[in-house]
């Protein structure tokens, strides 16, 4: 069995309620027929149901089950409006503004009815930006208590199943955060460190990656990730980490014994930690186009609730995939 067909029959023991608010994407539309079929997840859909129905029919898909809400005739409108204004009246939100952007920002209406606990979770950004997606859902929903930093990771399923966890790896970030501090990779780590134990396997080894390995290269970016692998093991000690380290140490046993012998990590890392997002992107990117890789992601880790992005090069698969994800980390909310 895949690591996402596991992940699905999880999903299946205690379903959970999604929002998928991008109904005017095909991809989406395809996603939510499949999530209806396989009883992954019950289904919300945003939007004009005749429109949405009439996709459908094109599509030759049946969403039967789904349910669809149109902010313009719901009659749960009201008490929405007054829930986004009390959330966001601090930074400036009157009852106007916000009416005028749930009836026109079916993403904001989405983390609303999370906000509510009408959804358990949300997935989009098959045809919304990152920022687009993430920023109503870091406004409304908020960090969850005690997190330092939302971030966002990855779950890579390679072929390699002699590697990472059966083949699995989270890597972060490669989503959210472009050019983290020392102490913000270090919280990176830490919440990935949980995000493994969710999602993939009980035991996360964390590599802290850099061009350098103990001390091979001189340089402030190499200088950083040293100094959030100390933070992170003087601030949590009971993570297996080690850094810095190059990717070949931290995947092949017989490199790190070559370049860091006596490292923890023992060249047998399931969680890689990325110096900065364009290392973090391309890295994934390279993984999933060239290696083969399935990329479920990116995936939040620190919000108060599931939301969780999409490439927006993402296929219906994809979006199937995340959403049992999602479904998974809303059972442990």
């Amino acid at each position: 069995m895949s690591y996402i067909d596991i992940i699905k029959e999880r999903a299946k023991l205690d379903k959970k309620t999604i929002v998928l608010p991008e109904s005017n994407d095909k991809r989406t539309l395809l996603a939510a027929a499949k999530l209806m079929e396989e009883g992954i997840a019950d289904i919300i859909m945003i939007g004009d149901e005749e429109k949405i129905m009439d996709g459908a029919g094109w599509l030759e898909i049946d969403l039967t089950g789904v349910k669809i809400v149109n902010p313009k005739t719901t009659d749960k409108l009201d008490s929405y409006v007054n829930l986004l204004y009390e959330t966001r009246k601090a930074k400036g939100m009157t009852e106007e503004m916000a009416r005028e952007i749930l009836l026109k920002d079916y993403l904001t209406f989405g983390i609303v009815m999370v906000k509510a606990n009408e959804a358990d979770g949300m997935v989009a950004g098959a045809c919304h930006s990152t920022a687009d997606t993430l920023r109503p859902a870091l406004q409304i929903l908020k960090t969850a208590p005690g997190v330092k930093l939302v971030s966002a990771f990855f779950v890579m399923d390679t072929q390699f199943k002699e590697m990472g966890e059966n083949g699995a790896f989270i890597f972060a970030d490669c989503g959210l955060n472009q050019d983290p501090t020392a102490e913000e990779l270090a919280a990176i780590a830490d919440s990935s460190s949980r995000s493994f134990k969710a999602l993939v396997g009980p035991k996360p080894v964390i590599a802290m990656l850099s061009h350098s390995t103990k001390g091979s290269a001189k340089h402030a970016l190499v200088d950083k990730v040293v100094e959030a692998t100390n933070i992170a093991k003087e601030q949590y000690p009971n993570l297996v980490l080690d850094g810095e380290l190059q990717l070949d140490a931290a995947l092949v046993p017989s490199v790190m014994k070559t370049k860091a012998p006596g490292s923890p990590v023992g060249g047998m890392a399931n969680v890689l930690i990325f110096p900065n997002l364009d290392a973090g992107n391309i890295g994934y990117k390279l993984v999933q186009r060239l290696g083969g890789a399935e990329a479920y992601g990116p995936m939040l880790q620190g919000i108060a609730k599931p939301v969780n992005d999409l490439s927006r090069g993402c296929s219906w698969q994809d979006i199937v995939g995340v959403v049992a994800l999602t479904a998974v980390q809303a059972q442990l909310v």
